[in-house]
């Protein structure tokens, strides 16, 4: 099943439970606005971050787009280029009060500076045009380690209602760009224990924990976790079924799958990418009595700074790091305890909580400002 017709169908179901008018959920199925990269994808992509707002409750809407590109086989010149010619494209489209860029896959702090410029050239400087842009021009102290940092705080907020916490437990981690590798270095801190990483070299493992500090180091020089001596090499494609309490997919969609999801081990699964469980996948993990916590919950933690960057910014007046960290701990407690109260509501599993809560919020809204009219 696509990502499209997956988020499609996680809504349905939210909106049969919500027991929305007919018209109204058609309604809030159609993009405002679409420009065509993937569409399928990208219409997903752009649903789940619809949902993902309401359910962080950020004063945002959804939207995703990008540029069909390898950005690993361009140079530093011909990405600047490529991304200025793209804002050209499209700065009347987007806006401090209308779309808010912000760096997803293959793109970075360095991407939303030269968007940002661009974008000035037309419209005067604007520094809340994009969110994730480097601290020297207006980004958010603590931007860079949010998505992460969200992944431990909804983990600390799961695992508390097993009466469990971090520290002691066995972690596996898919995916060690900017989001696992920060997940794993926070979950380090608070004593859990990292025993496999993968990301696109390969997939290492150490049964006692890996030295997460160490690895850091190594990656940081050689940009790829393959080759760490403190670790053995694993087979990437086991990585999801290796012996752990808590599974931490953090890289593609899709990965969770009827194929493998009988063979997970993990009693709990974090989704920190999109859309990484399939329905399928989800049916089976829920029969073993596997816990997933959803992406549009576990992963709000990225877009919820980039929202304190926006803020910061439309103020002029900055936060210090320790006011960040703390207001994105209160948002994704808070959050967490809205979608509890929607499982005990509608008597559903993490994701259709987290879906009631975000679809629920949005026809809500929708419905107060006379969406009929």
């Amino acid at each position: 099943m696509n990502a499209l017709a997956a988020t499609s169908r996680n809504f349905k179901r939210a909106a049969r439970l919500l027991a929305l008018d007919s018209k109204l959920e058609k309604s809030l199925l159609i993009p405002f606005r679409e420009i065509k990269v993937d569409p399928d994808e990208v219409n997903a992509l752009a649903q789940l971050m619809t949902w993902k707002t309401a359910v962080a409750n950020i004063p945002y809407g959804g939207a995703k787009g990008g540029i069909g590109c390898d950005p690993r086989s361009l140079s530093f010149s011909e990405l600047e280029r490529l991304t200025r010619v793209f804002t050209q494209k499209i700065h009347d489209l987007i806006g401090v009060h209308i779309d808010v860029p912000a760096p997803d896959m293959g793109t970075n702090s360095q991407t939303m500076a030269w968007i940002l410029d661009e974008y000035s050239k037309f419209h005067g400087y604007s520094p809340a045009i994009v969110t994730g842009k480097p601290v020297d021009l207006g980004g958010s102290l603590g931007r860079d380690a949010a998505t992460g940092r969200g992944v431990m705080y909804a983990t600390e907020a799961l695992l508390a209602e097993y009466g469990k916490s971090i520290s002691g437990q066995r972690f596996v981690i898919q995916g060690f760009g900017n989001v696992g590798s920060w997940a794993a270095e926070l979950i380090h801190e608070k004593g859990g224990k990292i025993v496999a990483v993968s990301d696109i070299s390969g997939a290492i493992k150490n049964g006692n924990g890996l030295d997460i500090p160490a690895l850091m180091k190594h990656t940081k020089t050689n940009g790829v976790v393959k080759g760490f001596e403190a670790a053995d090499s694993i087979d990437p494609t086991t990585l999801l079924l290796e012996d752990c309490d808590v599974l931490i997919p953090a890289a593609l969609g899709g990965v969770l799958n009827r194929e493998n999801a009988g063979e997970v081990k993990a009693k709990f699964i974090i989704e920190a990418a999109n859309h990484p469980t399939d329905p399928e996948a989800d049916e089976i993990l829920y029969k073993k009595g596997v816990v997933v916590l959803p992406d549009i919950y576990a992963n709000a933690g990225g877009v919820t700074v980039s929202y304190f960057e926006w803020v910061q910014n439309i103020q002029g007046f900055m936060w210090d790091e320790k006011k960040v960290n703390t207001e994105l701990k209160n948002y994704m407690t808070s959050a967490f305890q809205h979608l509890k109260e929607m499982c005990k509501t509608h008597d559903c599993d993490l994701r259709m909580g987290a879906f009631t809560l975000g679809v629920n919020r949005v026809a809500r809204a929708t419905l107060l400002r006379g969406w009929e009219a």
